[in-house]
């Protein structure tokens, strides 16, 4: 069968069902959620880095001997930050997807959102002798954070559409009635979850998030693995070769369970333990799609030397973005989108990538992932940043670079000569 044929057919299948996964006002409000919590994770993140030197205890240099006193004598003041940000970040992920969702119902957000962070805390953190515990704030949260913002959302959305709630008087002010009307949603949502969350702990001991993190530890456990992330590659890359933003959707999916593993890997840093996770965001960001998408770093870089006009020109264009991991101008400048030649390169670099980078953090050659970058930072920095400045890390991503380049070599100058030819054909 002709391999036009074949993409032909999985746009048909796959650019429908794509469009709707994407549209999804779930996905879409969880995506939005952890999108507006960024920041504190961010910040959170960089702030465990000073709490652990990335230097050893016989480290004689003046600096590190200095950072490292600091950190031993100050580390619960240190910190600090990173408590009240990524050690519960579950507590910001919850109202803020209960937000999201409600705002795409055109209900009212703020409320809904209160409701959500409400019902999160009487199921994760119940008061016991006057001390709340944040064992389920954090990372191990997160599943929980969703599946209540979800729920009590809908509940919310199911009352407001049937109008059932407190009617007071017009004559009564707006913010009241509107405060008001939560009484039943938030008296509902008490006697539904409470009898529940105390029915789990009477029965198996646990705490709901801790019966959920139970529940989905071997598709947590599975998601951590290299099969996994050369599944998610695929299918990203299948996606945004039939034009479609794959990293959107896939991302979405993967979001709880990357945050979830960062989160273990603090937590266990936090604890004197060695992290031991690796799929997590930046291990997609900084390794497996340096870049961009495709990784397609390595095809810029060969862009700048070409013959044709055309590849030059868009290499120039591309080549600052790509520091910063944007690659829309190569994608859909050269283009990659839907260009038969460059569908083995597009899908395999990311996949040698992840193999290189899974197995050198695997056998400790690469430190692992314990900070939260900001996927936009330029892959050297960002890898360094997220393994608590590992000097491996960004050889590393200089090496993957060096491996996407070789990659792509032989299809860059396929692609080249008949540019060429055309360029020759053109020009008499």
């Amino acid at each position: 069968m002709d391999i036009n044929r074949i993409f032909s057919a999985l746009e048909k299948v796959m650019l429908p069902l794509a469009a709707k996964i994407s549209a999804q006002r779930h996905i879409m409000a969880i995506r939005d959620g952890f999108i507006s919590v960024m920041p504190f994770m961010i910040i959170g993140s960089f702030v465990l880095i000073f709490a652990y030197p990335p230097f050893s205890e016989q480290n004689n240099f003046f600096i590190a001997r200095g950072w490292l006193y600091i950190a031993a004598e100050y580390k619960q003041q240190l910190l600090t930050p990173y408590n009240m940000t990524m050690g519960i970040m579950s507590v910001y992920i919850c109202p803020a997807i209960g937000y999201a969702l409600a705002r795409h119902y055109r209900m009212e957000a703020l409320n809904t959102a209160l409701l959500s962070l409400v019902a999160f805390l009487l199921v994760c953190s119940p008061l016991t002798d006057g001390v709340m515990s944040a064992s389920y704030l954090g990372g191990s949260g997160i599943f929980t954070a969703i599946i209540v913002a979800v729920s009590v959302t809908e509940i919310s959305y199911w009352l407001h559409k049937h109008n059932i709630g407190i009617r007071l008087p017009e004559q009564v002010p707006d913010n009241i009635r509107k405060s008001f009307n939560q009484l039943i949603p938030l008296s509902l949502i008490l006697l539904l979850l409470f009898p529940i969350s105390l029915a789990v702990q009477s029965l198996s001991g646990m705490l709901i998030p801790q019966a959920i993190m139970d529940l989905f530890s071997p598709l947590l456990s599975a998601s951590d693995s290299l099969p996994a992330v050369i599944i998610a590659v695929l299918i990203c890359h299948i996606l945004w070769f039939a034009g479609i933003h794959g990293a959107n959707i896939v991302g979405g999916f993967l979001q709880a369970f990357w945050l979830t593993n960062l989160g273990l890997n603090q937590m266990n840093i936090a604890g004197g333990q060695a992290a031991e996770n690796i799929f997590v965001e930046p291990f997609w960001s900084f390794f497996v799609t340096l870049g961009g998408s495709g990784a397609t770093i390595g095809l810029v870089l060969l862009y700048l030397r070409s013959k044709s006009a055309h590849l030059r020109a868009i290499g120039k264009i591309s080549l600052v973005p790509s520091l910063f991991n944007i690659n829309e101008p190569v994608i859909f400048g050269s283009p990659i989108v839907m260009n038969t030649l460059f569908f083995i390169p597009f899908t395999l670099t990311p996949m040698v990538n992840a193999i290189i980078a899974w197995f050198a953090i695997k056998y400790g050659l690469v430190a692992h992932i314990i900070s939260l970058a900001p996927w936009t930072s330029p892959g050297p920095i960002g890898a360094a940043w997220a393994t608590g400045w590992d000097i491996n890390a960004a050889l590393l991503v200089v090496l993957l670079t060096l491996s996407s380049a070789l990659i792509y070599y032989p299809f860059y100058k396929l692609y080249e000569r008949s540019l060429l030819a055309a360029e020759t054909v053109s020009g008499e």
